[in-house]
């Protein structure tokens, strides 16, 4: 049983697919005049903007992240919380248990597409982007969580849709939960644990007996 639940951002509280793969082909397309389809860009999912963007040979990354979260705004409506996300967070809360992120989005983008879903109440701590030098699929996000709250690395629980949130967690010595409802190749991603829906994760957290 955990005493810490620790959550992923895109992909596993939210779903941002459609706008992060919309702005950014949008982006090459009208900033840089270069076509590419969703699936060239897929490898983009849960790894930090300034990590990719150098893969796609745009190496001022302050121009293009500026560039790509403008271009984010135009798909702001697409982004929804995955059903049933708020009513594991409260039960969680409920229960006692610790909770927070460890995102590759920065403070900045955290604030704009997660923030306004009325979800970091539940969230006692978060670990972004510029936070730490290195970035998943490296441990050092998850070790900075594990610090700043306290928490335990072997009663604690790292949810996420992505090989880098897998690499990330195994690296740190604490568990992984895949987050299938937003995971689109989970044959090849190991992990302890494999939740369909979000209330999965009920079952592992170590809450007062009723």
């Amino acid at each position: 049983m955990y005493k810490s639940i620790i959550f992923d951002v895109d992909g596993t509280l939210i779903d941002t697919e459609i706008a992060v793969l919309g702005s950014l082909q949008a982006m090459l397309k009208f900033d840089y005049g270069r076509e590419s389809n969703t699936e060239e860009l897929m490898f983009v999912l849960g790894i930090p903007g300034s990590t990719s963007l150098p893969q796609l040979g745009i190496y001022n990354i302050d121009e293009g992240m500026q560039r790509w979260n403008e271009r984010m705004k135009d798909f702001y409506d697409s982004i929804k919380v995955f059903e049933g996300i708020p009513e594991v967070l409260e039960a969680l809360k409920t229960g006692s248990i610790v909770q927070g992120i460890v995102t590759s989005k920065t403070a900045e983008e955290l604030r704009d597409d997660f923030i306004p879903f009325g979800l970091m109440d539940y969230l006692d701590h978060t670990v972004c982007a510029d936070d730490t030098e290195k970035h998943k699929p490296h441990p050092d996000p998850l070790l900075e969580f594990l610090e700043r709250s306290g928490a335990e690395a072997h009663s604690s629980l790292y949810i996420g849709d992505t090989l880098y949130d897998y690499e990330c967690a195994r690296d740190a010595g604490v568990d992984f939960g895949l987050a299938l409802w937003g995971c689109k190749n989970h044959d090849h991603i190991p992990a302890k644990y494999k939740f369909e829906h979000p209330t999965d994760i009920l079952r592992l957290a170590a809450m007062p007996s009723k």
